[in-house]
């Protein structure tokens, strides 16, 4: 029962260590995007911003499992907290980056393309930067496995 209990604060640790990397990837992608992220999606119900938000939230998932995967946890809870939080953050680096570069390379601003929506439908960049934002995550993860 002991081990039990000990995997179940284990796991909500680390759950804590990802609940603050994906909180950084949220505030990532909100610096990187006109207007403020949280109302563009849930007040003006932008279809690009959802699809980007969702994506990035997916990537980052993507990359905190590795990195929990990766973590150097048989050095001990603290030092697989530590190297999760790290890897994770690196991962959420390594997209904006790239979502900045990519946006470098595109016709206007990459964030307000991505949010000009028509026809109730958003603009195919969105799923494009969404492509991006997993791939990426695919790529860091391969780098820490």
């Amino acid at each position: 029962m002991t081990e039990i209990l000990e995997s179940t604060g284990q796991a909500l640790l680390y759950g804590a260590v990802g609940l603050a990397v994906m909180a950084v990837g949220f505030i990532a992608l909100d610096l990187v995007t006109p207007g403020k992220l949280f109302h563009v999606v849930w007040t003006d119900r932008n279809r690009g911003a959802a699809v980007l938000l969702g994506s990035q939230s997916l990537a980052v998932g993507l990359v905190i499992m590795e990195a929990i995967q990766a973590s150097e946890s048989e050095q001990g809870v603290g030092r697989g907290l530590l190297s999760t939080l790290l890897y994770g953050l690196a991962g959420v680096l390594v997209m904006t980056v790239v979502g900045i570069v990519i946006g470098l390379f595109t016709p206007g601003q990459m964030g307000a393309v991505v949010l000009d929506d028509r026809e109730d439908r958003p603009h195919p960049a969105a799923w494009v930067q969404a492509g991006m934002y997993l791939g990426t995550a695919f790529m860091v993860g391969a780098a820490l496995s």
